[in-house]
């Protein structure tokens, strides 16, 4: 069969034809997996419940900022390595299956490990026994064997591994490609299925057991959040006495290798770290001093910020700028972005906020920088993205925590 006989066909028709389903092919998590696989030559179903995403996809375009993505997803499209669907009767019944649903946390603080068990229903009817089936998201310690537990009550007989995406948001695809990924099964078969497909993208697999792959992905991102909790508080206690925490932090790692890896403070998001500091929480029954203290800290630092201001200004007559909205620099990303409790908490004390955001698309109440700048009595700065540096900010005083501004009127 040709490619243009490929092209005259349907998706759903071409779906049994893939190499390979991701489920939640066209999120964050899939994406780079997506146009990885496709740009070593296979074909991939990309199987997503999110129909704007997969037209954005069909036409080419990438829903959101992925770095060195836009080469990978017009080749895909050209050579029809690419196919779409959205319905669980469209998973390929022969190929691995990889699904990018992890367990949620609750308003109380709880993981939801139902939502996996539900998702992997809707599915169950439309897939072969015999198929591998990769869960790629984070997960609560003992999901992966509960999983395999789960479909053994149903009869039926996959082959379940847990290997975790931890790629850094926006650059997923350059990771993918040089960093080792982790493999584990419930079954010898599934760990050798599993290594043999993440070697056609990866330099080097490391195989642990289910819980510790799992442990492995929590334990990473919390290291991280406690780190960022760490130089948080060294911040708000140097800002208490008086001093400029960002000279102290140059000066500790001039040339000293012991401290070279401290990070600067910020305002530390998105939607996995302080999440999988939660879910390590709740599996130690709450008593995860380190992950606790770490949530207070990080989550309490707009607040901070926003009381010092108070102290100051009076800030019911002012007007206070937010400079950037997504949750890190350099990405259009804006999920669990601290940015919006700025944001939330401002409007109960200023008398207007405004917010800008040179990536972020998806919120209609942006306005441009310089309008912000203008008509703000004071602004803040949120995302620490690099077109910052360069602004003209007429003066105005800048809250700058991260230590981006050198010429600007920054209030320490």
């Amino acid at each position: 069969m040709t490619i243009l006989d490929l092209a005259a066909r349907s998706d759903a028709d071409r779906a049994g034809t893939a190499d390979l389903t991701v489920v939640g092919g066209a999120g964050h998590v899939g994406i780079p997996l997506v146009l990885s696989f496709a740009g070593q030559g296979l074909t991939v179903n990309v199987n997503d419940l999110n129909l704007d995403n997969v037209a954005a996809l069909k036409a080419g375009r990438l829903p959101f900022i992925e770095y060195g993505a836009e080469y990978l997803l017009s080749k895909a499209l050209r050579d029809h390595k690419l196919i779409f669907t959205n319905t669980p009767d469209a998973i390929s019944k022969s190929g691995p299956i990889i699904v990018t649903i992890g367990t949620p946390v609750d308003e109380f603080l709880n993981p939801e490990r139902h939502v996996v068990l539900n998702c992997l229903d809707s599915l169950l009817p439309y897939v072969s026994d015999g198929q591998l089936l990769v869960l790629r998201s984070t997960l609560y310690p003992g999901t992966t064997d509960a999983v395999d537990a789960h479909l053994k009550r149903k009869n039926r007989d996959l082959k379940v591994a847990f290997c975790p995406e931890r790629i850094v948001q926006g650059y997923g695809i350059e990771e993918l490609s040089r960093m080792p990924q982790i493999v584990s099964g419930t079954t010898p078969d599934a760990v050798r299925e599993a290594t043999d497909l993440f070697r056609i993208i990866s330099p080097e697999i490391v195989e642990l057991s289910p819980i510790e792959a799992e442990f492995a992905k929590l334990f990473g991102n919390a290291y991280r959040y406690i780190e960022f909790a760490a130089t948080n508080q060294f911040y708000l206690i140097a800002q208490s006495a008086g001093v400029d925490y960002q000279r102290i932090l140059a000066a500790m790692k001039h040339n000293y290798p012991r401290a070279k890896n401290i990070p600067k403070p910020g305002y530390a998001a998105g939607p996995c770290l302080m999440k999988d500091t939660m879910q390590l929480s709740a599996f130690a029954r709450n008593e995860f001093s380190l992950g606790n203290a770490a949530m207070l800290i990080n989550e309490g630092l707009p607040l901070h910020v926003i009381a010092d201001l108070r102290r100051r200004y009076d800030l019911g007559k002012m007007t206070v700028g937010l400079l950037g909205m997504a949750f890190k620099s350099e990405i259009d990303d804006v999920r669990a972005s601290l940015s919006y409790k700025f944001k939330k908490v401002l409007n109960g004390f200023a008398r207007e906020v405004l917010t800008t955001d040179p990536f972020v698309t998806i919120d209609p109440e942006l306005l441009p920088l310089n309008e912000v700048i203008t008509r703000s009595d004071i602004l803040i700065l949120c995302t620490p993205h690099v077109s910052y540096r360069s602004a003209d900010f007429q003066g105005k005083p800048v809250v700058d925590v991260w230590g981006l501004l050198e010429n600007a009127n920054v209030i320490s």
